[in-house]
């Protein structure tokens, strides 16, 4: 018996907050109501949407992105990830055209014709009706190769509102509306600084999810958006990480210790399986109620949120000191963003200070604005654990925090900024011992060599007989 190819669409937006993740979360956490396998994927760096996807379709999301990662590498992951699902959802970022160049690059329409997949348009409909037709005809006539396969309306006041609009957008373009959801009386994801609060911290998730189902199944014609998904022909050539397997035969196995908890959220499952591939052991680590550290060969403190956790990651006295004291005896630690912060001296919130790791004299802050939003790019200057010098990687950064205060030189850190803001003066990347500790967050797919340098310093750990 033949398999049938999966469909997949892509849920775009005219803009940020038109409502893009209310529509793709509700319709993958349905789907998945309905006994259907969902491949879930988001656009972009982007860890807390991605989040509420995995969640929605309860399967990791990956993420695909034009400027991080090469065609090839997209496509590839795209197949890759999309085998034995039903449906592939991909929720596109910002508006359908935004991109980095005024030209559109690395668009969500530029994702969607990469993968030859439809977009669903989804429009904020706020204090408009008729206008909604201009906007839905400009994006079709605005790329002609971009095939806008439906339409569903967002935040409708009225049935009379709801009325006007069909008719309009029906009777001046081809794009048929597929669903109007009304305007909700409150938030159902609640937003924290430039987006949605991480599913981590929502306690209601599951009713979240369900409310989102009803809704989306209720207000869409869900038969209709699954006829706009179109089947993905299978790829001509083998991927070649499949090859490889899970663990590269004849090579040394490492455990990998990574912090996965209310404060550190932010890992890509690209990320992840990538350090599987090159030999690593994954062990999940709790840095709010482990007692102090296993034994490793590396650990892996990613991004999140350390400051809404920052009264308990202090009072567990024991775990912190147990990093430091790893650290010092050579294990390798490689930290982004928030897992940076926690291997700093301080944090101060609101005047009051909240003892961190300790391991580099860094006392942070937080702002109420972005100190740091957007792509980076990094070329290596000094050397460390992790990096060869002259290497140049890509990646991103979004933080609130600040450095309130530093005991070091700029001549210390190692990563110049050729694009991004970094730690300072242009700068990224504290090292210490085996550690290096670093604001941009990069991703297996765009900087592929980096699971291969992280697990080669755990390996040389390991068979220097350093980790007991």
């Amino acid at each position: 018996m033949i398999e049938e190819p999966a469909k997949a669409l892509v849920i775009a937006g005219l803009s940020g907050g038109s409502g893009k993740s209310v529509v793709s979360v509700g319709l993958a956490a349905y789907w998945r109501g309905r006994g259907k396998t969902v491949a879930p994927f988001k656009k972009g760096p982007d860890y807390i949407d991605a989040g509420w996807l995995q969640n929605g379709a309860g399967r990791d999301c990956y993420n695909l992105d034009p400027y991080l990662m090469t065609e090839e590498r997209i496509k590839r992951s795209f197949h890759r990830n999309l085998a034995g699902a039903d449906i592939g959802l991909v929720e596109g970022n910002r508006g359908l055209y935004d991109g980095v160049t005024a030209l559109g690059g690395y668009s969500t329409a530029e994702l969607a014709m990469l993968l030859n997949v439809p977009v669903i348009l989804v429009v904020n409909c706020t204090k408009m009706t008729r206008t909604v037709a201009s906007l839905v005809l400009g994006c079709t006539q605005f790329e002609k190769r971009l095939a806008i396969g439906g339409v569903i309306l967002n935040q409708v006041a009225t049935r009379r509102q709801q009325r006007i609009i069909v008719d309009a957008v029906e009777h001046y373009t081809n794009v048929k509306v597929l669903g109007a959801m009304p305007r909700l009386t409150h938030d159902i994801f609640p937003m924290r600084h430039l987006g949605m609060i991480p599913y981590q911290e929502y306690r209601g998730r599951s009713e979240a999810l369900e409310f989102l189902a009803r809704i989306v199944s209720e207000n869409v014609d869900v038969d209709a958006v699954e006829r706009v998904a179109t089947p993905v022909a299978a790829p001509d050539s083998p991927d070649p990480t499949e090859a490889s397997g899970s663990l590269q035969e004849g090579r040394v196995c490492v455990t990998v210790g990574v912090i996965q908890d209310v404060a550190f959220q932010f890992y890509y499952p690209d990320n992840l399986k990538a350090l599987e591939r090159a030999g690593a052991r994954l062990v999940s680590i709790n840095a709010l109620e482990d007692k102090r550290l296993p034994k490793l060969d590396g650990l892996y403190i990613g991004g999140g949120f350390p400051e809404t956790s920052a009264q308990r990651l202090g009072e567990n006295e024991g775990f912190r000191t147990s990093v430091k004291s790893e650290a010092e005896n050579g294990l390798p630690i490689y930290a982004e963003c928030g897992g940076l912060i926690y291997l700093g001296k301080e944090l101060v919130i609101e005047d009051t200070r909240y003892p961190l790791v300790g391991l580099f004299d860094v006392t942070f802050g937080m702002k109420q604005k972005p100190q740091a939003h957007g792509y980076s790019i990094f070329t290596v200057e000094q050397e460390n654990p992790f990096y060869p010098v002259g290497f140049q990687g890509k990646g991103h950064e979004f933080r609130y925090s600040t450095i309130l205060d530093w005991g070091g030189r700029r001549s210390e850190l190692t990563l110049k900024m050729e694009r991004g803001t970094g730690f300072m003066d242009g700068y990224d990347g504290l090292s210490k011992y085996q550690v290096l500790a670093l604001y941009t967050h990069v991703h297996a797919e765009g900087t592929p060599e980096w699971a291969e340098f992280f697990v080669q310093r755990c390996r040389k750990y390991r068979l220097n007989g350093l980790s007991g």
